[in-house]
């Protein structure tokens, strides 16, 4: 079973990433883990996030994709 996460106003998945699992780059397992809330940029209040209880980094780089 996985955990909660309710969001709050303007969280964004690597918001979400960073608050939840202290790393931004876990954002793909959020997503995989929420596949109808795939197209949502930013949260409104009070949405139910899954989140996934074994999550390891898709990408090692330090950098965010963003910031290249």
């Amino acid at each position: 079973m996985s955990r909660e996460y309710t969001t709050t106003q303007g969280d964004t998945f690597d918001i979400i990433a960073f608050k939840v699992l202290d790393n931004e780059k876990m954002m793909p397992a959020l997503l995989e883990a929420n596949p109808s809330q795939k197209d949502v940029y930013s949260f409104d209040a009070g949405v139910k996030i899954s989140i996934p209880k074994n999550t390891t980094p898709i990408n090692s780089d330090p950098v965010p994709p963003w910031q290249r």
